[in-house]
């Protein structure tokens, strides 16, 4: 990681969600769920500022696929990365979804990535079978 920021920690990635039949019911679930989230300016460090989220208008439901995006710079968020993913597993529980990656990018300890699965098909709101896979990449510097 090539940074200019001293100590700073870069956070991105995606939650998948196939569509069924009820697809639209969902996106818009989903769209809800990120929208109330808190902001950036409460000090969250899962805030709805970092999602990209498209124009309602917008959404293809012929797609087969969502594709949430999400990503934020912090300063030392692996010092707090217990917090971080307490608060994206708060969201995930209520979501549709089928996996989530969050990928975290540090100086001094390289890119960790974090796989977020369900049993079954997908994940429904409020259900709690959560499963993460961590996999951990230290670049040559």
């Amino acid at each position: 990681m090539n940074s200019d920021v001293r100590g700073e920690s870069v956070v991105y990635g995606v939650i998948k969600n196939i569509a069924d039949q009820d697809v639209a019911q969902h996106r818009h679930h989903n769209r809800r769920a990120m929208e109330q989230l808190h902001s950036a300016e409460s000090w969250s460090l899962v805030n709805r500022e970092m999602f990209s989220l498209p124009e309602q208008q917008s959404i293809d439901l012929s797609l087969a696929t969502e594709v949430m995006h999400f990503g934020a710079s912090y300063i030392g968020v692996e010092h707090e990365w217990k917090y971080w993913l307490e608060q994206f597993e708060g969201l995930l529980r209520k979501m549709y979804w089928v996996s989530a990656t969050v990928h975290l990018e540090t100086e001094m300890s390289g890119v960790h990535s974090f796989v977020f699965a369900t049993n079954g098909m997908g994940h429904k709101p409020n259900q709690s079978d959560i499963q993460i896979r961590c996999e951990w990449v230290k670049e040559a510097g």
